[in-house]
């Protein structure tokens, strides 16, 4: 589960991290409140108006802005929400945005020199170990660093049994180039975060950029932060921090009725029981010239109830030319699967486009012989290879 950078930040801040403090604001209003608030709190004179949504390059479509005085502020907060932000990560249908984070200025003057740093945790899959990237060129795109300049790119790997030790905090200050007091507030900024990482049961934290301050201070100007949904259970505080809105309304819809869905940019609606024999059949339908248009597993329950929801779910999406349900019946008995795809169709009405359905294991020619002798606009295929044929030659 993603959270807005408000929310990252004030996840971070309660393990110790230090941040770039700020106040979210709902309306340009709301926002000079939050501002002078702001000041009296830090004594920051000038302010930054940074866009709330799930995704990244924000400051490259115009969702970061610098104001230096209250009208200033005003203007910028009124362009920003409300406005669709286009960023190379919403893509070119943009998000629309709710809400900004006032934020104060770190970038102030002072004796020595700022510099920002890429920082991120996340858990390495081949090794089962977590580990801490880490890059001396923040505030820039990381994969672009990784591309012309993969030597700025440093890794530890972080065995989860026994934690950070203190010789890796130390190495990755080390190896970032600090000293003296910038040196210490590293190695305790890079502990925190470790510890945030760990115990808020997350998949992934990423700071861009840590900021080195004029003045020696290590503090997190940004904060990307992705919950593991399996772990909410045990931190109902974060669960509470979901905006629906950032998500797509029929993703949300699915998750009500227990369905696992994700949609896709296909052409060909698929319904499967099981996440592995999802992944397998849109495979096969990729393999068979098309493109599937979601990811949805009905689960081990696929009720009618279930299975006349799920194509509800799928036909909201105008894209979709054809739909394939494929059922394997260990648990759940293909006859009842097939019941249910005949009561949801008379239920639904006319669907307007064809539907093929391929049921395997338990009552599997029963449920062929209902779906046939059912007189619905429905296929019927006995192989996975077969369906996948079916649906390219229904959607051509």
């Amino acid at each position: 589960m993603n959270v807005h950078e408000y929310q990252g930040k004030q996840i971070l801040k309660s393990f110790g991290v230090a941040i770039q403090e700020g106040i979210v604001a709902e309306t340009a209003d709301q926002a000079i409140e939050a501002a002078k608030k702001l000041t009296e709190q830090t004594g920051t004179q000038w302010w930054v108006v940074k866009a709330q949504i799930h995704a990244g390059g924000r400051g490259k479509g115009g969702g970061v802005k610098l104001a230096k005085n209250l009208d200033e502020l005003r203007e910028k907060a009124e362009q920003i929400i409300g406005m669709n932000l286009v960023t190379p990560q919403t893509g070119a249908q943009g998000k629309k945005v709710h809400k900004v984070l006032i934020a104060q200025d770190v970038y102030y003057p002072g004796a020595s020199k700022t510099a920002e740093f890429y920082m991120s945790v996340l858990l390495n899959r081949q090794s089962g170990r977590n580990i801490i990237m880490y890059s001396t060129e923040g505030g820039m795109d990381i994969e672009e660093v990784a591309e012309k300049t993969p030597e700025r790119i440093f890794k530890e790997e972080v065995d989860p049994k026994v934690g950070l030790q203190p010789f890796q905090a130390r190495k990755i200050a080390f190896n970032l180039g600090l000293s003296g007091n910038a040196f210490k507030e590293m190695t305790r900024f890079v502990s925190a975060l470790y510890k945030a990482y760990d115990q808020t049961d997350s998949s992934l934290f990423e700071i861009n950029p840590v900021l080195k301050t004029s003045d020696d201070k290590i503090i997190a100007v940004d904060a990307k932060v992705n919950l593991d949904e399996n772990g909410l259970f045990r931190h109902p505080e974060y669960e509470a921090m979901r905006d629906i809105l950032e998500e797509d309304p029929t993703e949300v819809e699915a998750a009500e009725h227990n369905l696992n869905y994700v949609k896709l940019d296909g052409n060909v609606g698929c319904m499967v029981n099981g996440a592995g024999l999802a992944m397998a059949t849109m495979d096969i339908i990729k393999l068979a010239g098309g493109e599937p248009a979601n990811f949805l597993d009905v689960g081990g329950t696929a009720n009618a109830a279930r299975v006349e929801q799920a194509f509800r779910i799928i036909l909201k999406d105008p894209n979709v030319k054809a739909i394939l349900v494929n059922i394997f019946g260990g648990i759940v008995r293909c006859d009842r699967v097939a019941q249910g795809i005949v009561d949801a169709y008379k239920n639904i009405g006319e669907i307007p486009v064809p539907i093929i359905v391929r049921l395997q294991g338990t009552n599997a020619d029963e449920a062929k012989k209902l779906i046939d002798a059912s007189g619905l606009k429905v296929f019927s295929a006995i192989e996975l290879k077969e369906a996948a044929d079916l649906v390219q030659k229904v959607v051509a």
